[in-house]
């Protein structure tokens, strides 16, 4: 028998009639990604309490009241409150591997899938409304305490069974007894341990996780926006248990303990895709894993939001529309130079252009583009992969890092050909990416034919609007930055107190601050000349070259970040 539509089931149910289900899917085309049963309670249609009985029906789930629902302690336990919180569920009755989870969408599978794989019991979704999850919330996890991880790790040092588990593996030097280490891996109390290391992680915004044995201790320290925090620290005879069981989750080999391993794991955290790029490496004291985050949900690659000024950004739109040509993004490693550069290509993606990327790795799928991952290790580099683009009949490439001459000449050779091409190099500014091309092995008369712009990027971390304030700079401060009297006249400056939303750090979240450097004759003649790094500086600050400290003031003066984030971030131009 087929399955009815939930839109069908509501007509069943008397909540709305077949007139009002064709303004709902028309309703829908525009907002495609709202469920269909939230976008009829938003257009007041329906109530939460009749969604909830439209899911039961339609998934076939029963529905509960949770106010009038007596949960158990040890129940409760089962899932941690950052789980609850993120995963926006509560645990109602454990029947023997059999847990039944109440949430507000029990037609996500893959939250039903990834809530298996965490918690290690067969999940027996159930239905309640959103509001009802929230005040269940507030009544069984809000009041916890807040030394949750030490709950966790006292779990762990009074489970006898995994202590003798854990104690047998640590004490073994070349072999490994692997039913016995995969045993201590599946193990309730390890598995909660790590999940609620990877949600607090997820649910702060961070980019990676660090899993650090040292002689004594053994850290996990957490890097968000930049800068690393250091969780509570478990026992050091855990750490083997702790990355055995990422080893699991990565599907590496929990045997192989002398050489690096890399692997990837995928979640889905509250309906939201999360990949874990996961990096072993064996050292003096144990394995040390780094787990580089990649939520891309957080990611919105929308020119819009990477932080330009409105000058800036007006140029730039107008660059990645050109026919041809090489368009750079510089700055250091984790400056955000990628995620520029997809906001700019999911810009251009219409059915109109064929877009295809190089990338090592590959960071976020986008529909409509190709992307093609690189692996050196099979001789599948840079310049192959390039070479082999081109034969497919590309308008618009991206190539993820320009390394080496070769990948650079090939890039170069695209752009005559009629492609546009966009990439990143790591210098210090927009100026000195023309040297080091120059540097590379590319003659200035080919730089001169084929590179439009360069656009170099930083990231400063913004002031934490909840406990953001006002404040005067110090004297050393304004010298730092070159700012006499009269530049800061009727200027205000901010900064963060320090909250329990910043960890203390008055800081919360990033954007970016830019420079647009933009190819004219002028500058052209000059790098034809063979001129310096600062000459070609000079002239193009002539031209209208607003540096990245003056980007960086813009920021200060409208309040989003501090003097010291741009002091650090920039130079003295």
């Amino acid at each position: 028998m087929a399955i009815k539509r939930i839109g069908q089931v509501m007509i069943d149910h008397g909540f709305i009639t077949p007139e009002q289900l064709d303004i709902l899917l028309e309703k829908q085309k525009e907002h495609r990604h709202e469920l269909i049963g939230q976008l009829a309670i938003s257009m007041g249609l329906i109530t939460d309490e009749q969604l909830v009985e439209v899911l039961a029906d339609h998934l076939n789930v029963p529905a509960y009241n949770l106010a009038e629902t007596d949960i158990r302690a040890e129940v409760i336990a089962i899932i941690t409150p950052t789980m609850a919180d993120v995963y926006k569920i509560i645990p109602v009755s454990l029947e023997g591997n059999v847990l039944t989870i109440v949430m507000a969408q029990p037609q996500q599978l893959q939250v039903i899938d990834e809530l298996r794989t965490l918690l290690g019991y067969d999940i027996r979704p159930a239905v309640a409304s959103e509001a009802d999850i929230n005040k269940a919330y507030a009544k069984y996890y809000e009041a916890a305490t807040t030394d949750t991880m030490e709950l966790v790790l006292a779990d762990i040092e009074q489970d006898a069974e995994l202590n003798k588990a854990i104690q047998a593996a640590n004490s073994m030097d070349e072999t490994i007894d692997l039913t016995g280490a995969q045993a201590m891996a599946e193990s309730a109390p390890v598995r909660k341990l790590l999940n609620m290391v990877l949600l607090m992680a997820i649910r702060d915004r961070a980019s990676d996780i660090h899993f650090e044995p040292f002689e004594n201790e053994f850290k996990i320290r957490v890097r968000a926006d930049g800068a690393l925090y250091e969780m509570v620290p478990p026992p050091k005879h855990l750490a083997m248990a702790l990355t055995t069981r990422i080893k699991v989750m990565a599907n590496l080999d929990i045997a192989e303990r002398r050489l690096p391993q890399d692997g990837r794991i995928e979640l889905s955290v509250g309906g939201h895709p999360v990949d874990l790029r996961v990096s072993i490496l064996p050292t003096m004291f144990g394995e040390s894993a780094v787990l580089r985050i990649l939520d891309r949900s957080v990611i919105l690659l929308d020119l819009d939001n990477v932080g330009m000024d409105p000058g800036i950004l007006l140029d730039f739109r107008k660059l990645i529309r050109i026919p041809n040509g090489i368009i750079l993004v510089t700055g250091p490693t984790g400056s955000g130079k990628t995620t520029t550069l997809y906001a700019a290509l999911n810009e251009l993606n219409v059915i109109e252009e064929k877009l295809m990327t190089t990338e090592d790795p590959v960071e976020y799928d986008i529909d409509g583009i190709i992307q093609i991952p690189v692996d050196s290790s099979i001789g599948n580099t840079f310049a192959r992969c390039l070479r082999s683009i081109l034969r497919q009949d590309p308008d618009k490439i991206l190539v993820g890092e320009i390394r080496d001459l070769e990948t650079a000449e090939i890039a170069v050779q695209s752009s005559l050909t009629g492609h546009l091409v966009f990439s990143t190099l790591h210098t210090n500014d927009a100026p000195s990416t023309v040297t080091r091309l120059r540097d590379m092995g590319i003659p200035p008369f080919l730089l001169t034919a084929t590179l439009e712009a360069v656009l170099g990027q930083r990231l400063v971390r913004r002031i934490c609007t909840d406990c953001k304030e006002e404040t005067m700079p110090s004297q050393e401060q304004l010298v730092s930055l070159d700012l006499g009297p009269d530049e800061i006249l009727g200027k205000k400056f901010y900064h963060g107190r320090g909250c329990n939303t910043c960890n203390g750090s008055g800081l919360k979240g990033r954007t970016a601050i830019h420079e647009l450097l933009m190819m004219n004759d002028r500058l052209r003649d000059v790098i034809n000349e063979g001129a310096s790094t600062e000459k070609i500086r000079d002239v193009a600050l002539q031209s209208g070259l607003r540096p990245l400290r003056e980007s960086g003031l813009t920021k200060i003066f409208s309040g989003m970040t501090t003097i010291d984030e741009v002091i650090r971030e920039t130079v003295i131009d």
